[in-house]
């Protein structure tokens, strides 16, 4: 093959890299617009939950035993605080930095489950610091209930200081271990999360459950497709000018053929 037979050889290659990578970029935009759906919907029944009449405790673990989920579900708990055994969740609120306080709830029957009664600031994480919120007697508590995180949810956390009582992520066997419940088999294997009602002393702050789910797939969705369109842009402009430089060529070699044969 000549070099001018190789410099008219239509780039396949190209072509087929482009397409490739054209149907690679779609791909990804229509995953992004699926998730946008799966998350719009997600944030919808969410709404729709948090705003159910609160369902009792027995009703709320059979819906965890059916679903492995119980997430956002309001739920009405009744018992007494084990206010020796709480446990202290890094967190902030309103700005400010300190602690969620997790005690256990020693309910009716015996068994425990696990309140997030709610935020204290950094000063007040001894509880001889507020003693008017460490209630006696019997309490009814409504909140929503909250999964346990089955491992870390991130690798930079850092690791749970069970000695000096500072959870950086919610480790429900280590909080329940931790706070010394006679048998894990009785605890309630998620938390509760209360509501805002007032506290004696005004402490621990409740109603603390934050609900925010991250919603990206829109640019993501965007970005994709943009990719998309800037390749079929690039790749149709460079077509365009291979096929002007073809037929330059083209008239080239018309001409010099017609010379030589004049120059005969």
């Amino acid at each position: 093959m000549t070099t001018a037979q190789q410099s008219h050889r239509f780039p396949w290659g190209v072509v087929i890299a482009s397409a490739i990578a054209l149907v690679i970029l779609l791909a990804l935009g229509t995953w992004q617009v699926e998730r946008l759906q799966w998350k719009e919907a997600l944030i919808e029944s969410t709404e729709q939950r948090v705003h159910e009449a609160p369902l009792p405790l027995s009703e709320m673990e059979k819906i965890y035993k059916q679903e492995g989920s119980v997430e956002y579900r309001p739920v009405t708990v009744s018992g007494t605080f084990m206010h020796q055994g709480e446990r202290h969740f890094l967190a902030t609120y309103e700005g400010a930095a300190g602690y969620n306080v997790y005690t256990p709830l020693m309910l009716e029957d015996g068994r425990f489950v696990l309140v997030n009664r709610g935020f204290v600031p950094y000063e007040k994480k001894d509880p001889s610091t507020r003693v008017e919120g460490q209630v006696d007697g019997p309490v009814s508590v409504t909140g929503l209930a909250r999964d346990p995180l089955s491992v870390k949810p991130g690798f930079f956390l850092p690791d749970n200081d069970i000695a000096k009582n500072i959870f950086y992520w919610k480790d429900w066997t280590a909080m329940a271990e931790s706070a010394d419940l006679p048998n894990l088999d009785e605890v309630v294997p998620f938390f509760v999360d209360a509501d805002n009602k007032s506290n004696p002393g005004g402490l621990p702050i409740g109603g603390v459950t934050i609900i925010d789910f991250p919603n990206n797939h829109l640019q993501y969705a965007m970005t994709w497709y943009g990719l998309a369109l800037a390749l079929i842009g690039v790749v149709g402009t460079w077509l365009w000018r291979y096929r002007c430089l073809r037929k330059s060529g083209d008239r080239f070699s018309v001409r010099d053929s017609e010379n030589k044969d004049e120059e005969r």
